[in-house]
């Protein structure tokens, strides 16, 4: 039986950057808290990040985004024990090679 998800995935390594972004200007923000140009970056990259992980509060996108990057694996294209297909086979009969010749 499938399983239908609630919404599409973020692609991990954008999550993982927009997460390191986030860390990077909340740092310098509070070294310079009243520098107005750092704090709307600072702000932008949490609305990219809320929107992303599909929250309303920069706290609650930084929790998901955290769990998300904890939990997900990457997805082999092949299961394993699945026959790879070789180069430049796509199926098709003409495309195949014979075992006992041409």
């Amino acid at each position: 039986m499938l399983e239908v998800l609630d919404m599409l995935l973020p692609d991990r390594h954008l999550v993982a950057d927009l997460l390191s972004r986030y860390r990077a200007w909340e740092r310098l923000v509070l070294a310079d808290p009243l520098d107005a140009a750092k704090r709307s970056r600072f702000e932008d990259v949490a609305y990219t990040l809320c929107v992303l992980m599909g929250q309303r509060t920069a706290r609650e996108a930084i929790w998901q985004a955290e769990s998300y990057l904890r939990r997900i694996r990457p997805v082999p294209i092949f299961p394993e024990g699945a026959e790879t297909p070789a180069p430049g086979v796509h199926g098709s009969t003409h495309d195949r090679v014979s075992a006992t010749g041409p």
